[in-house]
């Protein structure tokens, strides 16, 4: 979740770290508002508001109390001095009546966020009271943990920049399952899905009273395939992640070390059956291990195809034959240049700069063996899909090879390849506008028979890139070929 940042700008006395130290708060608070059944919200002074909403996070484990968005608001006016008194005090402060919002009566508590001796930001929580039940020990354990992390921010100890907060594939969750343990490592609660996941593992006993690290340790078959960070998170020393794998379970952990001000009290380990989710990711990598083999397999088939082509040429006693399978040979190696790219990347798109870039040289080398050509490229094509890798690298091949023999025929000169990739005219749209030039003889004054390469050029432009194209005098002498797609889709 993103903090609401823009009132706050001209107004923030921040030093190194802090602004950092708030978004890292944000990005881990939906576990203590899980914690503690409560909605949380983020509040900074404001001159205009007395204090603006930053940030607002709902509970997963219960209903809201907040239907509305009230980010980027100022702070209600019996809210306030509640407030002001956290910032002032440093120490956490409940409101001595109960707040009535609607039809649920609240209980409302300001943690300020200390850092380095200064208040940052007050945290308020807000818990509905109108549940006339007792709470259960889960409950009592829950709202225990988010007090405990809660108090840790008035310290400064929480969050923890070492502790991961992304959106890592698999990262557990408060309902997925949580143990905590005390300062030695032995389990003072697990949730009821925390012990499931143990079960999963192979462990039949209750966990309440052991060593999660000897419990952690009798489950592994394999002691060489541990991740090393996995002692200091089963015991809590460390605010890491790591997994565990036994009999084909794999559960992701995540340690939230708790400490006071003199020493680490016990810790939170949140775990996550993750099974079915490294599952997918295997399939997802043998997939993509076939589809890099496939790829390398028909570059090797290309590449003998146009060794063949080039075997068979060298037989030919009439030259227009040689010529046709030469120019053969050059179309089925810039299909395997295509392929060969995709072999070595991990998805179904080109660097297409990069692979231009060697067939660009290549295809002007080869079509003037005995001529003094130039080439000269600018632009930027960036990432292509491999659809329209193949077709774009055959027509730059055809009009590089058309450009040095019937543009500059059979003289020095210079070839260009220009590539602009910018925003179409109605903004959601992406174009690619491609230009081959030369500075031969130009354009012909009469219409003249298109060859079998411009005819290529011509189908491919239309048919597989649903382009336009056209032949332009080049301004100072020769000819400009102008490709214009859309990237939209695609």
């Amino acid at each position: 979740m993103a903090i609401f940042t823009d009132p706050i700008r001209e107004h923030a006395d921040f030093g190194p770290g802090d602004a950092e130290w708030l978004h890292l708060l944000v990005g881990d608070w939906q576990m203590v508002a899980d914690l503690a059944f409560a909605d949380l919200a983020l509040w900074f002074p404001h001159p205009e508001y007395g204090y603006v909403a930053l940030a607002h996070v709902r509970p997963s484990t219960t209903h809201t109390v907040f239907h509305g968005d009230f980010v980027g608001e100022g702070i209600r006016s019996d809210l306030r001095p509640l407030v002001d008194k956290a910032w002032n005090s440093r120490a956490i402060e409940r409101s001595s009546e109960t707040n009535w919002s609607s039809d649920m009566a609240l209980r409302v508590e300001a943690v300020p966020m200390v850092r380095n001796g200064r208040t940052l930001a007050v945290v308020t929580t807000h818990m509905d009271l109108s549940s006339s039940r007792m709470p259960s020990r889960l409950e009592l354990t829950y709202r225990q943990c988010a007090y405990d992390l809660l108090r840790m921010g008035t310290l400064g100890l929480w969050p923890d920049f070492a502790s991961p907060t992304g959106s890592r594939r698999g990262a557990p969750r408060v309902g997925d399952g949580l143990i905590r343990l005390d300062a030695d490592g032995v389990v003072q609660y697990a949730s009821p899905n925390g012990v499931s996941a143990f079960r999963r593992l192979g462990d039949g006993e209750s966990l309440e009273g052991r060593s999660l690290a000897e419990v952690t340790a009798s489950l592994l078959k394999d002691r060489r395939m541990v991740d090393e960070t996995l002692p200091l998170v089963v015991t809590g020393r460390m605010p890491w992640r790591s997994e565990i794998e036994s009999r084909g379970v794999s559960l992701s952990l995540r340690a939230i070390p708790l400490r006071d001000e003199q020493q680490r009290f016990g810790a939170l380990v949140l775990c996550r059956d993750v099974s079915e989710l490294r599952r997918r990711e295997m399939e997802l990598v043998t997939k993509d291990a076939t589809i890099r083999e496939i790829h390398h397999r028909v570059k090797n088939n290309l590449q003998t195809v146009a060794a063949l082509l080039r075997m068979q040429s060298r037989r030919m006693v009439s030259e227009e034959a040689k010529q046709g399978l030469e120019q053969a040979m050059r179309r089925v190696a810039t299909i395997a240049l295509v392929h060969e790219t995709l072999s070595q990347g991990l998805t179904q798109s080109v660097d297409f700069d990069e692979l231009i870039g060697r067939q660009f040289r290549l295809s002007a080398e080869v079509a003037s063996p005995s001529q003094q050509v130039k080439t000269e490229r600018s632009g930027t094509f960036g990432e292509l899909p491999s659809d329209l890798a193949t077709p774009l690298a055959l027509v730059i091949n055809e009009l590089v090879t058309n450009a040095v023999e019937h543009g500059l025929e059979g003289r020095a000169g210079t070839v260009w390849l220009i590539a602009d990739r910018a925003e179409g005219e109605d903004g959601d749209d992406e174009e690619l506008t491609v230009t081959i030039a030369d500075n031969g003889v130009g354009l012909p004054d009469t219409p003249h028979v298109e060859g079998l390469g411009l005819q290529i050029v011509r189908t491919l432009v239309t048919s597989e890139l649903g382009g336009t194209i056209q032949w332009l005098p080049r301004e100072g002498g020769g000819t400009a070929v102008r490709i214009r797609l859309s990237l939209l889709g695609r």
